[in-house]
């Protein structure tokens, strides 16, 4: 059929040209149920990327990438066997010393080419971002273009590496630092953000004068093929970028490979205290990125339309799969008095496949989730919440098989429940009443996760007031106000 024919084409094809048409006629070719031709054949595997060639792996044991909303397999990705991930480190460390003694400016120059080419295939890519991770197409542009903004910064390395001097250090000595690259660096990708992630992890390792082995999720692994194949169509050289596929193995063999020297990470809490711990301990430098849980802070005079639509927003979109997602709205004094509006508002959003126009809240990525999501919500009415908006068990139509769960909220809920200590990552706000903005501090205070929070008001005092109490690392004051003076 056309479609297979798509799907030898994305995956085994030299020509990322050729490989964005492929993925055109692939994600194009989208059935509305699982009754798709697709589902009728079998789908290829996911290569490796190792040494700038296509590799297919000779592992026996895959996993299937799924289509969010209909369950259909659309690639396997192979769990690459010890030889392989040993092969991909080992093009990393022999491309190392020729990439490191190249010069800045041609590096960076690498990079102007490849933001270039993405930007050409962006509607391609959101289609397949889309199709196996199962976001809607302008959330899917919003990652790819998130992730642009570090291939253009890569550009800027000329500037970044500079070094420092401090002449007479002491009598007659100078000091001179210099920024000199690592080696072979590791990242370990999530499923959440197929494009961004790893566009923030080997871009700036690679400007850098360092080689890369890269391990995209097991479930999303086809964007990243995409993007290592336009990479050397930009002209990375042989083994600077290396992608291999896997799970908990290919995870210890990262942290484990000696001649791996830093690794970068994002998850769940406790893969990432695994990656931290277990890396650490063979020495090497790790930057974890785990878990989150955001407030957002209502107060009696803001806008009580602009807020609960940035609620919305934040909370539900891309089915609140995204680690700075709000997913705790807390109401302060007469705001209390505003949840109808909260509700009225989610429940008017767009539920819906990726692909479908003006969906504005996607399936979830897998079933595992959506049967996660839902027990959650149903601990936190056990215990005593009240679901004021309830979006287990959604359907929509021609899509019986999707990992729908509807915008949800959840009202009258305690820090002692289960509920609010998870992350639950999915399209719930759990909402929390207090008396006053002390209030409201001190229980995102008290909260050990601290990524980021909101503050709707329009009093400029309260917003510096909030700014300067807050222990959370990014806040955000969406309306306008006063200065305090």
């Amino acid at each position: 059929s056309d479609q297979m024919r798509a799907a030898r084409l994305l995956l085994g094809c030299r020509s990322p040209l050729k490989n964005m048409r492929a993925a055109r006629m692939l994600v194009g070719a989208r059935a509305v149920s699982s009754a798709s031709p697709l589902s009728q054949t079998s789908p290829e595997r996911v290569p490796l990327f190792l040494n700038n060639q296509l590799v297919d792996s000779s592992s026996s044991e895959t996993v299937p990438v799924l289509c969010p909303a209909t369950q259909r397999v659309l690639a396997y990705t192979p769990i690459a066997t010890f030889a392989e991930m040993e092969a991909a480190v080992e093009a990393a460390r022999a491309a190392f010393p020729k990439w490191s003694a190249t010069s800045v400016s041609n590096r960076a120059r690498v990079f102007f080419k490849l933001q270039a080419l993405i930007r050409e295939h962006t509607q391609q890519l959101a289609e397949l971002i889309s199709a196996e991770h199962g976001k809607a197409i302008d959330d899917a542009k919003g990652d790819i273009f998130r992730g642009l903004e570090v291939v253009e910064h890569a550009c800027s390395a000329t500037s970044l590496l500079m070094g420092e001097t401090v002449p007479n250090v002491s009598t007659g000595v100078d000091t001179h630092s210099y920024r000199l690259p690592l080696g072979v660096c590791a990242g370990i990708a999530p499923f959440n953000f197929p494009a961004m992630i790893p566009l923030w992890m080997f871009p700036m390792a690679v400007v850098c004068g360092n080689t890369f082995v890269l391990k995209p999720s097991e479930r999303v692994p086809l964007t990243t093929m995409l993007i290592a194949e336009l990479s050397r169509e930009a002209g990375l050289p042989d083994g600077v970028l290396n992608v291999i596929h896997g799970t908990h193995d290919a995870v210890n063999f990262i942290c484990d490979d000696p001649s791996i020297r830093a690794i970068s990470f994002v998850g769940s809490d406790t893969a990432g205290q695994h990656v931290h711990s277990r890396g650490s301990a063979n020495g090497k430098r790790v930057q974890a990125n785990l878990g989150a849980q955001n407030h957002a802070v209502v107060l009696e005079d803001a806008d009580p339309q602009a807020a609960m639509s940035a609620l919305a927003a934040a909370g539900f979109g891309a089915a609140g799969q995204r680690c700075m997602a709000i997913s705790r709205v807390v109401l302060v004094g007469k705001a209390q008095e505003w949840l109808p509006r909260l509700v009225e508002r989610a429940a008017a959003l767009k539920v819906g496949a990726g692909h479908a126009p003006g969906v504005e809240v996607p399936p979830l990525n897998s079933r595992q989730a959506m049967e996660r999501v839902e027990r959650l919500i149903a601990s936190g009415v056990k215990e005593g919440a009240t679901a004021a908006l309830d979006g287990r068990g959604y359907k929509v139509d021609g899509y019986p098989d999707g990992n729908f769960v509807g915008p949800t909220v959840i009202a009258g809920v305690t820090p002692q429940m289960e509920l609010y200590q998870n992350e639950v990552f999915g399209p719930v706000l759990q909402v929390l009443n207090v008396d006053t903005l002390d209030d409201a501090i001190a229980l995102i205070n008290a909260n050990p996760y601290g990524n980021g929070t909101a503050l709707f008001t329009q009093s400029g005092a309260a917003a510096r007031k909030f700014t300067h109490e807050i222990d959370v690392g990014q806040v955000r004051q969406p309306e306008a106000c006063p200065p305090s003076g």
